[in-house]
């Protein structure tokens, strides 16, 4: 993949075949994201949100098209995916460089609010929650100008995963590379997104894009008032899923 000036991407993807199958998955999609802007990208389950991101982590080069990108990349996937063998420490030590977990690397754990007394321990000692900032410690530790996330919040208590949020953006706020975040969670995309770029349709393609010019951090009456006005202009986006109204108590 080029190289992109200041971290942008650039994404040109003519069609992305699986195997077997004379049906494109993707098909005509341009995608460019600036330098620093945090995009999030949604869409319903199947519908290539974690193919795309594949392709531009270069997990899969496999398609028709190309993708320019820089090469400095983190990325985080649904599950953590820490070595369970290794301590919080060594996973850490394992993306950088020289094989050690610096002083500044063990700062930004203590970031993640990982005290230092879990350290030494290994993934298999600590809570889902703990092994999701564990995993974003590791994604951060490589500085990446470009950070690919896969639903990285999904299945994980509400107030975890709202931390989780908080701490994503208090790290972006503070380095500010280019972040792609794949959801299919509305609310999530409406609190954390610079835009939000829908895919949909089969061959799946952007069919709306919507720009966000509030500022962060979102409260949850803002995000309600956000969704309520977009699927008051697009009711079609959301077909089949239950929305809450603003009103409605959250589980």
């Amino acid at each position: 993949m080029a190289r992109v000036s200041g971290g942008g991407l650039s994404v040109e993807l003519q069609a992305k075949y699986w195997p077997g199958s004379d049906v494109p998955v993707l098909a005509g999609l341009r995608l460019d994201v600036a330098a620093g802007e945090f995009l999030c990208l949604v869409g319903p389950s199947g519908c290539g949100k974690s193919t795309l991101l594949a392709a531009i982590a270069g997990l899969d080069a496999d398609f028709l098209g190309r993708i320019d990108a820089p090469p400095e990349r983190g990325m985080l996937f649904q599950t953590p995916r820490l070595m369970p063998w290794l301590t919080v420490r060594d996973n850490l030590a394992l993306v950088l460089a020289d094989g050690r977990c610096s002083p500044a690397a063990e700062a930004l754990l203590d970031a993640m609010e990982i005290p230092p007394a879990l350290l030494d321990r290994y993934p298999g000692q600590l809570s889902g929650g703990q092994q999701r900032r564990v995993a974003l410690a590791r994604a951060f530790a490589v500085r990446p100008r470009l950070l690919l996330l896969d639903e990285p919040f999904v299945s994980l208590d509400a107030p975890v995963a709202q931390r989780l949020r908080e701490l994503l953006l208090e790290h972006w706020m503070r380095e500010r590379p280019t972040v792609l975040f794949v959801t299919h969670d509305l609310d999530e995309a409406l609190a954390l997104g610079d835009r939000i770029v829908f895919l949909g349709g089969r061959p799946a393609g952007i069919v709306l894009e919507l720009v966000l010019p509030e500022p962060r951090p979102r409260a949850p009456e803002a995000v309600w008032r956000l969704r309520r006005q977009l699927l008051s202009t697009h009711p079609e986006l959301l077909s089949g899923r239950v929305i809450l109204d603003p009103e409605t108590p959250r589980p």
